[in-house]
């Protein structure tokens, strides 16, 4: 009976942890929405200010009607004609500024989306790499995009409704002057539909929340297709993703069709409303004719006034609704907008030594260096190496040994979790985030090149290099002589992720990309992966000279590249293993040895069954591997 009261206690506890949670980021939601509209509060006003006299000209309608049937047509008391101008210019005025009106509103709410897109690319650029690692790429498009649509369409309505509201009223007070008790029996449907535009509203968020959520869903399964087809298409598995596809788009449309039974529900009961007034005017006020105590003129601008507030009132209703579909996407987009980067610029940065002639930049040193990834188990524990300026080193481990880590450490793409990482003497989390990765060129395993022209991407990190390094850059990566035989030279453009391009096509151009910015450190992560081995010799002298008198990591699996290196560190349980030279290490070190033998093994294994696909590179079609053993390669 205990346990029992106990765990129920414990629901109850969770539920209102939950409860408050959503009450938090509703507000916060609603918050970030509210602070949207201030940003652009003039040009709304301006567009609230032309809807005022859009309503002047709406209201002056159905009063000119009246004078023009009672005056003109009844009395004959006055022209006609002078009624139906007057008429006329009425409805000129509210056509101006009916377009002005849609005007002010479009350019403002595009403003607001424009800003708010800003300011989350922005801070999705500055959040750390463990955001983006545990974070789905579909999740973040849909609130770039879809999110901040909603929160577009709002926006829009604002200067629309308020100068539909002040139509209302100044109808209200127009009505009541003509016959109070009509004017009751008009309006009196009101007041149930704002208890009904609430109920909507209630109902309508928690389906509106769930559409953005599965939709996000959707716009990742999607995402990750087209960004994986190559992997798709490889297994085979259109079938598969199609069926994810499927079932995701099936949330959507529940989600949506639940969605939509509410609108189904309330809409209609909005809008049927202010038909009963129109009924209560025709009944009560036709009477009022016949006994001599209402004109017939005041009767048709009672009825033009009651079709008059249709609109309104369910723009009203439409608001309430969009405000609901607002505030959840400004809820999503907060998420992210209130994740706090962990990795961010130091409070007094200290500026990395200046470069002198003669002096060589880039020592590093590690100092008793702890990482896990936030896990139980340290990927290093205790890493402790230095490098001098201008050496290379090349880090040699078993998969999973932590070499990648290491490398992602100096950028402070993480931050080490105990010990401290310099840079030319100066602590990595102390030196001002640009400075450092400015500091510190990588080329990466997986090799992404953007949609553009290849000079544009060698100049990636800085479109204002001028042709001459570009050209330099590329020849100290061993690119330029390919380059120059293509079709634009450097102005050809790539297709998607540079796949236009061979394996190792595509890293030379990384490799060149890294050097424009003449980095202190050079971190070439497995950068002959995607090299045929029959041409690596050709990356490998390029590398060559691109090491000469750089500081340089290098992580590598293949001894031909691991021997350019000055030095090689063995890493085992996160340590410094065993290190010296590449001879030495394979006439000394049998845990050396045996990590190149696996290494080797692995590779000739996927030599032979991957076969020849888009990976391959193209310099190399045809070749065959060469018949060695394993240990025969390491030595």
């Amino acid at each position: 009976m205990f346990r029992n009261g106990r765990r129920s206690a414990s629901k109850v506890a969770l539920a209102l942890g939950r409860k408050r949670v959503t009450e938090t980021a509703t507000k916060a939601g609603w918050g970030l929405l509210r602070g949207a509209i201030r940003s652009q509060w003039k040009g709304l006003a301006a567009g609230v200010s032309v809807g005022l006299l859009w309503s002047a000209g709406k209201v002056a309608g159905p009063l000119l009607v009246q004078q023009a049937i009672d005056k003109g047509i009844v009395e004959q008391s006055s022209s006609l004609m002078l009624w139906v101008v007057l008429l006329l210019l009425a409805g000129l005025i509210a056509a101006v500024f009916t377009g002005a009106r849609r005007w002010f509103a479009f350019r403002e709410a595009r403003w607001v989306e424009t800003s708010m897109r800003d300011q989350l690319f922005a801070h999705l650029q500055g959040l750390h790499f463990a955001f983006h690692d545990e974070t789905q790429t579909g999740q973040l498009m849909s609130r770039a995009s879809s999110d901040l649509q909603q929160v577009q369409a709002f926006v829009v309505m604002i200067p629309m409704t308020l100068s539909n509201l002040a139509t209302v009223v100044a109808v209200a007070v127009i009505l009541f002057r003509l016959d109070p008790v009509l004017a009751l029996m008009a309006l009196g449907p009101l007041p149930f539909v704002n208890l009904l535009a609430r109920r909507f509203s209630t109902k309508l968020f928690p389906e509106v929340m769930t559409i953005q959520a599965e939709s996000a869903e959707l716009a990742s399964v999607v995402e990750e297709t087209v960004s994986g087809i190559r992997v798709v298409k490889g297994f085979g598995a259109e079938v598969v993703q199609s069926s994810r596809l499927r079932a995701e788009a099936d949330d959507v449309y529940a989600a949506s069709i639940r969605a939509a039974a509410v609108r189904a529900w309330y809409l209609p009961l909005i809008d049927v409303l202010p038909l009963i007034g129109l009924i209560a005017v025709l009944g009560y006020g036709g009477q009022q004719v016949l006994n001599g105590e209402l004109t017939v003129g005041e009767l048709v601008a009672f009825n033009s006034f009651v079709t008059l507030l249709i609109w309104p009132l369910r723009n009203i209703g439409q608001l309430v609704a969009l405000g609901q579909r607002a505030a959840a996407s400004c809820q999503r987009v907060h998420e992210v907008l209130s994740t706090d980067p962990l990795v961010k610029d130091p409070v007094v940065p200290v500026r990395l030594p200046a470069r002198r002639p003669g002096h060589p930049v880039g020592e590093l040193r590690f100092d008793d260096v702890r990482f896990s990834y936030g896990r139980l188990e340290a990927v290093l524990d205790g890493f402790t190496l230095r490098v001098e300026a201008g050496e290379s080193v090349a880090l040699v481990g078993a998969t999973g040994s932590g070499k990648t880590t290491i490398a992602r450490l100096i950028p402070r793409f993480y931050d080490v979790e105990g010990g401290a990482i310099h840079l030319d003497g100066v602590d990595v989390r102390q030196s001002p985030l640009h400075d450092l990765r400015r500091a510190v060129g990588i080329v990466f395993e997986d090799t992404f090149l953007f949609n553009d022209t290849i000079a544009a991407n060698i100049a990636f990190a800085d479109p204002d290099a001028p042709q001459s390094a570009i050209e330099d850059a590329a020849r100290l990566a061993g690119a330029h002589d390919f380059v120059v035989t293509l079709p634009d030279g450097y102005e050809t453009v790539l297709g998607e992720r540079g796949y236009s391009l061979s394996g190792g096509q595509r890293q030379r151009i990384a490799i060149a990309r890294a050097l424009v910015a003449d980095p202190r450190v050079l971190i070439l992560d497995d950068a002959t992966s995607a090299v045929d081995p029959t041409k690596e010799h050709e990356i490998r002298d390029a590398l060559a000279t691109v090491m000469g008198g750089r500081t340089t990591i290098v992580i590598a699996h293949r001894p031909a590249t691991i021997a350019l290196a000055d030095r090689v560190v063995l890493i085992q349980d996160g340590r410094v293993a065993a290190e010296g030279t590449h001879d030495a290490l394979l006439a000394e070190s049998e845990a050396y040895r045996q990590v190149l033998a696996a290494g080797e093994r692995t590779r000739w294994a996927v030599v032979a069954g991957a076969g020849p696909g888009p990976a391959a590179d193209d310099d190399a079609a045809g070749a065959q591997p060469v018949e060695t053993s394993a240990a025969e390669e390491v030595r």
